[in-house]
């Protein structure tokens, strides 16, 4: 599948006679290809469809994607919800590097926000189980982003400069990137920039109401005008440059950094926390990313080794949390650090003929990755300005985690148009952290070596319509935070549990695909069985860890355990693409999903008290979908509208029901339109405008602290500078 490259746009030839020197355009790229197993439920975004939807962050982008929902802890944050799973669940890559880290837990996270959308090219979604070719974690599906390439435009040294501003009007965003494009021939190709912005409290439509009781949810909290939603807001930071070396026919060498520095975004459910004074506040001080790498990439390395690549690289994710309580004159700080150590090496063989000629491709590979994790938390008391040093961080200073393994993949295509397609990985896992008897945390010593694989087939009976059915094993197994951490999350205080064993994902699925001049259709059913599902288990105050005042003060508290029977997810994802007129073109997304698991609290020892064995598992997204419409005229014109819609979600889990995020009783429905303009002028010049939620209407994903934006304009002007 081709990631979807944009054709630069060619700049007309002067006038003869004039002696004017002709000049060529000269565009970043997509990435050549995409990385997504054939046969399985899959889309693509493209960068056309990031200039056109505007989104603020990478998150954000994947709103019209099918199967996904985006849900928000904080205005900077972001979390991708895939067949009813998301955090540690799901799998992150950016250009195949692994972003998912030790630390990555429970539940919603905001790493995804920390992928500047500005050089992205491409984001893949693979849905249902990936961990045969990309390994733990890739339970719910895998968002594989591309970043932006550099151009060969076979002439002498050459460079282009660009800039892009950006505002928007609901939340005051004021940015900018400037852009290098430069390169030598058709042998050295760079791209790379600066950019930054500065985002203000998101004004929304007004607040949703509880489903039950028709009251205001706890959160978010809201400025005196009733709209502006207070605990939002941030500043950002990002850089990045890669640079493409051609060595010789058919080997290139890749350098590329990605820098983000994300300062003062606060957790809008913990800014401020419910029935909390206003000033108390959680707030992300500083979220940094920072990545190298060098890749090295071969066509043809050896009869049985082509596509080769192999990369090294090293990435570290910095947070440095601060919890403000001025009404007890006390304030906490955490700082994390994790700096990883990658190796990947992939190919794949040429097609191996089979007796009675079938064709047989394999692809192989081995990846391996280490953490080291720095961890800190400090106590101060602003009324005798003393801060004291605890004995421990949110994690155990000085732990490391081991995570890697080989797999082999295959494709075989046989007669009647059908073709199988299998693979299995074997995997290792190491976790180690030293204990600390101040604070009660037992040693970590564990080990597991995982063994997965997938079996699937597609027969295409007449031309244009595929049948498809795929079986996945994929595994996730148990990370530092889920062995070590103490913080506080959105259903109250979790506290770690050293014995753990590693979850596992059985995913059956059977989709049906159409493909015509005019339509794209794609239907898939899937079911996804979670053995020793990992969950939220509610705990009581006298079995708080030592010296940790949080848990024993929060209103609720948590130990994540294994779940002791089958947890269930099913549901359907439906996408279609209609060409209803040159240059008109509409699409449509619906899922649903359903999710059940095992009561994972204890039952009553009165059995004439009710208990449900069987209960919701937490945040699984309500029945949703969206509409796009495009129209582009040859001049350069473009205009379009989308509609996002959820129904209601009333099946709540037990941790659903002590989370603030959570409207009492469930999350009401919404529907939300907005209204998107546009100018391209070859490469020179594009200017993009979205007029979003054209009726201001208030809305809030289901799991989110942050309403929907208000009715408002979201504008982006991008050019060539001379």
């Amino acid at each position: 599948m081709t990631a979807g490259a944009e054709e630069p746009h060619p700049v007309p030839p002067p006038e003869e006679g004039r002696g004017e020197k002709r000049e060529t355009t000269i565009t970043a790229r997509a990435s050549e290809s995409s990385e997504l197993p054939e046969g399985r439920a899959s889309s693509t975004l493209h960068r056309a469809d990031l200039e056109r939807r505007l989104p603020r962050s990478a998150p954000d982008a994947l709103r019209y994607e099918p199967g996904v929902f985006i849900q928000q802890t904080g205005h900077g944050q972001g979390s991708a919800f895939i067949r009813g799973l998301t955090g540690q669940q799901t799998l992150l890559l950016f250009d195949g590097i692994r972003l998912n880290n030790s630390t990555y837990r429970q539940g919603p996270n905001q790493y995804f926000f920390t992928l500047d959308a500005h050089s992205i090219a491409s984001i893949d979604v693979l849905r249902g189980g990936g961990s045969t070719l990309f390994g733990s974690d890739a339970l719910g599906g895998v968002v594989l982003t591309h970043p932006l390439e550099p151009s060969f435009s076979g002439e002498g040294p050459w460079a282009r400069p660009r800039l892009r501003l950006r505002g928007a009007s609901a939340d005051r965003e004021r940015g900018g990137r400037m852009q290098l494009q430069a390169g030598w021939g058709d042998r050295v190709g760079f791209v790379g920039g600066v950019g930054g912005r500065r985002v203000g409290l998101l004004e929304s439509a007004g607040p949703v109401r509880n489903p039950v009781g028709g009251g205001l949810p706890d959160v978010p909290r809201f400025a005196p005008d009733g709209r502006t939603q207070l605990g939002t807001g941030f500043d950002e930071l990002t850089a990045d440059g890669r640079a493409v070396w051609r060595l010789s026919p058919g080997h290139t060498l890749t350098l590329a950094g990605y820098l983000y520095r994300q300062y003062d975004a606060p957790r809008t459910d913990q800014c401020a926390p419910p029935y909390a004074p206003h000033d108390e506040c959680l707030r992300y001080e500083q979220q940094f990313r920072t990545l190298a790498y060098v890749t090295w990439k071969a066509e043809a390395l050896a009869p049985q080794a082509r596509d080769a690549r192999v990369t090294l690289s090293w990435q570290r994710q910095h947070e440095r949390r601060r919890h403000d309580r001025p009404a007890s004159s006390v304030y906490s700080l955490g700082e994390d650090d994790v700096d990883t150590l990658g190796l990947i090496a992939q190919a794949r063989t040429r097609r191996l003929e089979l007796p009675g000629g079938h064709p047989l491709t394999l692809g192989y590979g081995v990846d391996t990755y280490v953490d080291f994790l720095r961890s800190k938390a400090t106590t101060g008391f602003t009324d005798v300005e003393v801060s004291v040093r605890r004995s421990r961080g949110q994690y155990l200073d000085g732990s490391w985690y081991l995570y890697g393994g080989a797999f082999l993949d295959g494709e075989l295509p046989l007669p009647h148009h059908v073709v199988v397609r299998a693979g299995t990985r074997a995997s290792w896992v190491a976790a180690h952290a030293p204990g600390d008897a101040e604070s009660g945390s037992s040693p970590v010593d564990r080990a597991w070596w995982p063994v997965v694989g997938h079996a699937g087939a597609e027969w295409t009976p007449v031309e244009g319509l595929t049948l498809l059915a795929n079986v996945d094993h994929s595994f996730r197994a148990p990370n530092l935070d889920d062995l070590t951490s103490r913080q506080q999350t959105g259903p109250g205080f979790q506290f770690e549990n050293p014995d753990l064993t590693p979850e596992a994902a059985t995913t059956l699925e059977a989709g049906v695909r159409v493909r015509t001049a005019p339509v794209t259709l794609q239907l898939w059913a899937f079911t996804l069985l979670l053995e020793d599902a990992v969950g939220k288990r509610p705990r009581n105050a006298s079995d708080c860890p030592p010296n940790t005042p949080q848990c024993q003060e929060s209103w609720s508290r948590l130990q994540l355990v294994n779940a002791r029977a089958l947890s269930e997810l099913r549901g359907l994802e439906a996408a279609a693409r209609w060409r209803l007129l040159p240059g008109l073109v509409s699409k449509a997304t619906v899922a649903w999903t359903w999710g059940e698991g095992p009561n994972l609290g204890d039952p009553p020892s009165d059995p004439s008290l009710p208990f449900e064995y069987r209960v919701p598992l937490s945040r699984v997204p309500p029945l949703n979908g969206t509409v796009e419409l495009a129209w582009t005229h040859p001049l350069g014109f473009g205009a379009g509208g989308a509609l996002r819609w959820a129904t209601a979600q009333t099946r709540l889990a037990v941790a659903d029901r002590a989370d603030a995020r959570i409207p009492l009783g469930g999350t009401p429905g919404f529907a939300v339109f907005d209204a998107r303009f546009s100018y391209r002028r070859g490469d020179m010049l594009l200017v993009a405008l979205v007029v979003e939620n054209l009726l201001d209407t208030p809305s809030r994903y289901h799991g989110s602290s942050v309403n929907g934006p208000a009715r408002g304009a979201i504008l982006s002007l991008e050019g060539a500078l001379p």
